[in-house]
């Protein structure tokens, strides 16, 4: 049986960000390696879509999780840009 992960995506019209819970990116040992231009509010952290998505995927990978999205997209400024930057 193959194991998945799904995250939301969200997007706006230049960028993208997945919703992950903070204790997964501690638990999957990558909290300190997630760049500021990713974003963080309550428990959750919106992984910008061009390098700090790739550390998730490429970690599920190696333990052969697939990842799978739900899609969420606005033709305005999304929120997230709102929200702090952030920091392990």
């Amino acid at each position: 049986m193959e194991k998945t992960f799904t995250a939301t995506m969200y997007s706006d019209p230049s960028h993208a960000w997945a919703k992950v819970k903070r204790q997964v990116l501690i638990n999957l040992g990558l909290d300190k390696l997630v760049s500021v231009y990713s974003y963080q509010y309550k428990d959750n952290v919106y992984l910008e879509e061009d390098v700090d998505l790739s550390l998730l995927y490429d970690r599920l990978l190696k333990d052969d999780v697939r990842m799978r999205f739900n899609e969420k997209h606005t033709e305005n400024t999304s929120r997230i840009r709102s929200y702090e930057s952030y920091q392990p």
